[in-house]
């Protein structure tokens, strides 16, 4: 009698390189924390995830940007020639704009979460775009900035909990940003509750070789998946993020 094998549906995640390094990409319905320092590239590759997702694989996905304005955000992809409202035109992608009611800013976004939200629904406003766009991608970026809503740490730490259960019932696979405070020294979340909700994590950072600094990739978790706990060089080229997975490995 053959032992049947469980297959975990993988999401290729449309970042070059990458996928080699997770089995094929992530598992389907996972969620996945992107930490870092800044300017180490956590913005670029979660948007990469959502753009790839509908340009490559028809996967429609939800963009909630908390840390700059939508327009902003359009604008800097462009460098990459990723047309994002040419996608938004389509319903394939829609951001949601969390910034302009937090400044006291106008905005004329079609979705817009309002300055005084609180987690509850905060939640349940990204869980209505989701389903508005049958969206199987998310990204949130990023967890500080919904923390600087919220102020108390424990209010955060339980709005990320009901995030994790929300984001599995809704079914997509999503990216999480948040800020990595010293990872050398192991301090990869702010909050420290960040890596423990999220089923996979992965760390961008910079190391210095002879008197430049060089990206690196770092897969500290990922469930269902064997993965390695090495160093990979990684570049954000003009056409966005690669991964190489045959590398120097640091």
């Amino acid at each position: 009698m053959t032992r049947e094998v469980w297959q975990v549906r993988r999401v290729k995640t449309g970042i070059p390189g990458f996928d080699d390094l997770v089995e094929g990409g992530f598992p389907e319905g996972t969620t996945v924390l992107v930490t870092g320092p800044t300017g180490s590239g956590k913005t670029t590759f979660a948007v990469q995830f959502v753009y790839k997702g509908v340009e490559l694989y028809d996967e429609p996905g939800v963009i909630v940007t908390l840390e700059e304005r939508a327009q902003d955000l359009r604008r800097e992809m462009r460098t990459f020639g990723w047309d994002i409202e040419q996608y938004e035109r389509e319903g394939k992608i829609a951001i949601v704009d969390g910034v302009s009611a937090v400044v006291g800013l106008p905005s004329e976004e079609q979705y817009v979460l309002e300055g005084n939200l609180n987690a509850e629904d905060f939640l349940r406003y990204v869980y209505r775009v989701v389903k508005a766009i049958n969206a199987k991608r998310l990204v949130i970026d990023s967890i500080p900035s919904i923390a600087f809503r919220l102020k108390k740490e424990e209010e955060i730490r339980e709005m990320l909990l009901q995030l994790n259960t929300i984001l599995l019932e809704m079914g997509v696979t999503s990216i999480l940003t948040t800020e990595a405070p010293d990872p050398s020294r192991g301090k990869i979340s702010r909050y420290g509750v960040e890596e423990y909700i999220s089923r996979g994590v992965i760390l961008l950072d910079f190391i210095e070789r002879e008197v430049e600094l060089k990206r690196y990739l770092l897969i500290r978790k990922m469930r269902e998946t064997r993965h390695s706990m090495k160093k990979y060089p990684f570049e954000i080229t003009e056409e966005g993020i690669v991964v190489y997975p045959s590398g120097e490995i640091y």
